[in-house]
């Protein structure tokens, strides 16, 4: 055998036939499936102790143990996993490019409904058709549609995970296991030279009836399935990259357990301004996670949180600070680009006389609708976190810890009352700062621009219930 591989893990799920391709891999010489090796529940196949010398309990306290057990095993051996099992063991599993993928898949409804069948008969496999056992199930719109959201989720991570670190893999469908060639193809991919003649015959088949026949509600499934979006025609598109946690831009009030997780283009500064108020004039800030780790252990009780600002008024905060200005935190590099490339509308000089509102409204219009191609990846400049999604940087804040409480500047000044009663201590005074200028979003907002603002921003618009910004 001349592998590329130290062993192979079959990603699959329950009901996808991952049995019986399990048999056919075992049927080569130096090819070893030692079952569900990480299932929570058992350790290898049902009733069985230990596998490959480790015990449940051993696994449960050194699950890479056994996954290294399962590398030094004679030949080429692995094993199946499902979206259920170990999920100490995924990362690694994925992360590791000497480790062979398979990708077992299965039309959904019929995994979902045969799964349904084996737990209402007790019956997970069929070896004599003398034994067979049937029963009709009840399809669940509700239990489905979860069922079909973690697959969804499962297969989805796989993919990033092969994509990000440049592997492929074996896929496999449900109507390929009984095709010898595709089996054959498969030990091909795992460096196998052997051929088999025929597959397996032990195990049969438990339900080939069509699937309305396995159901007591047929009629109830097919409304169902013809409502459910399977094509995400009503999903809101997202091209933005993922985020990371940022905490290096956290703050914190001195000696007070709160934690402030600024939004990029946000209300920033009059947060800051309350925190210096509770700290004493004292913010502490540039945080490692390591180092806020270890504020958290020392600061029993805290609260972090975040501060959400209505897109039209976002994006206006990031065009006045990051574009139109040229003090810190401006990109004049991107500015150049937009005037030149986007034909965005900006001023050499924004303080000149010439440059007035129906000038700053025509430039900002211009803007959002550069942000709606930005933001859907069509363009060449980067997506800055100055201007990105709200719900991609929320997302990106969960990659380390999510925060606790999500305010609205808009209720700015009650939610930060709440927040220093929550904690103990006194309210200082939280007077909103103009952060915009030459003019104000005021000084120029229009149906036109929310309009614009909407399409740039639809994912925040629907992620977080924003309506327009001035009704």
């Amino acid at each position: 055998m001349n592998s590329n591989f130290d062993y192979f893990v079959v990603l699959a799920e329950m009901r996808t036939g991952s049995n019986f391709l399990e048999t056919n891999i075992n049927a080569y010489d130096g090819l070893t499936c030692v079952g569900e090796a990480f299932n929570p529940h058992f350790i290898g196949y049902p009733n069985r102790d230990e596998l490959l010398g480790m015990s449940l309990a051993e696994r449960e306290r050194d699950p890479l143990g056994l996954l290294h057990k399962i590398v030094d095993a004679p030949g080429l051996a692995g094993f199946r996993f499902f979206h259920d099992h170990d999920p100490r063991v995924i990362d690694p599993i994925l992360q590791d490019q000497k480790c062979a993928k398979i990708i077992l898949t299965r039309n959904p409804v019929e995994s979902y409904i045969s799964w349904k069948i084996a737990k209402a008969t007790g019956q997970w496999k069929l070896t004599n058709v003398t034994h067979h056992k049937t029963a009709k199930i009840k399809f669940d719109a509700t239990d489905f549609t979860v069922f079909l959201g973690r697959l969804k989720s499962f297969q989805l991570r796989i993919l990033h995970a092969l994509q990000a670190t440049g592997q492929t893999a074996f896929y496999i469908g449900y109507e390929d296991i009984r095709d010898l060639d595709v089996i054959n193809g498969l030990a091909k991919f795992l460096g196998i030279k052997q051929e088999l003649a025929g597959l397996s015959k032990n195990l049969k088949k438990q339900n080939p009836s069509p699937l309305l026949e396995k159901v007591s509600n047929p009629r109830e499934m097919e409304c169902a399935l013809q409502s459910a979006d399977h094509f995400g025609l009503s999903r809101t598109p997202n091209f933005e990259p993922i985020r990371g946690a940022s905490v290096n831009r956290y703050v914190i009030a001195n000696g007070i357990p709160l934690l402030f997780m600024p939004m990029p283009s946000g209300p920033n500064t009059r947060v800051r301004n309350w925190l210096t108020e509770l700290g004493n004039g004292v913010l502490e800030e540039k945080f490692t996670q390591k180092g806020l780790r270890q504020w958290k252990r020392e600061n029993v009780g805290h609260r972090s949180f975040t501060v959400l600002r209505h897109p039209v008024a976002r994006a206006h905060a990031a065009f006045c600070r990051t574009i139109l200005n040229s003090g810190p935190g401006s990109f004049p590099q991107i500015r150049k680009t937009l005037k030149r490339v986007h034909n965005v509308p900006i001023p050499d000089d924004i303080n000149a006389p010439a440059y007035n509102r129906n000038e700053h409204r025509a430039a900002f219009l211009s803007f959002l609708k550069f942000l709606k191609a930005n933001l859907s990846g069509q363009t060449a400049l980067r997506n800055d976190m100055a201007w990105s999604s709200q719900a991609s940087i929320v997302q990106g804040f969960g990659v380390f810890a999510a925060p606790d409480m999500v305010l609205r500047e808009d209720t700015l000044e009650t939610d930060l009352e709440f927040l220093a009663f929550r904690v103990g201590v006194e309210n200082p005074e939280c007077n909103p700062e103009r952060e915009d200028s030459p003019y104000s979003l005021d000084d120029i907002y229009d149906s036109e621009i929310e309009t614009a603002a909407q399409e740039a921003y639809q994912r925040d618009y629907m992620t977080f219930g924003f309506s327009a910004w001035r009704d």
